[in-house]
């Protein structure tokens, strides 16, 4: 059920490589976390028992919209790094990536012992988690379009 989410992120994530080379990692971030908000938000809505094919698409703009985000992003914070601490910049992306699973895994674990064991709620609540951080996420990814002009990068 969740193969369609990383099977979207393999096929989006050389397009999105290839577009930041013209347009600012900001953008397409921001647009990616845009993207996968309203995937998330799809997902909240889905009946108790959903057809296959209804999770399979939702995913999908999940990985999509996560696709997007990622190789820009990923992209922009090796270009800051002197070429000669490049490596450690992909260390630090690691660290960040493997940090931020960790966390999640804690918050949804969180949300379920506090839903006491309701599945519905706590896979609702994890849902509204998941996409309030990625819109702020998006606002943060944003907000560097503006950064960049006001500094002049």
């Amino acid at each position: 059920m969740i193969t369609p989410w990383p099977a979207a992120v393999v096929f989006v994530s050389p397009v999105a490589g290839r577009l930041s080379d013209k347009y600012p990692a900001g953008l397409l971030g921001g647009l990616g976390l845009a993207v996968l908000t309203v995937g998330l938000l799809l997902l909240l809505s889905l009946p108790p028992q959903p057809p296959f094919g209804d999770v399979v698409w939702r995913m999908m703009v999940c990985g999509l919209g996560f696709g997007f985000f990622q190789s820009p992003n990923n992209r922009a914070l090796i270009d800051a790094a002197p070429r000669s601490r490049s490596g450690a910049a992909g260390g630090l992306i690691s660290t960040a990536r493997l940090t931020g699973q960790t966390i999640g895994g804690v918050v949804v674990a969180v949300i379920f012992g506090f839903t006491h064991g309701n599945i519905a709620a706590g896979v609702g609540t994890a849902l509204v988690a998941g996409a309030v951080f990625s819109g702020f996420a998006c606002v943060i990814s944003f907000l560097r379009l503006g950064l960049r002009r006001t500094m002049g990068v």
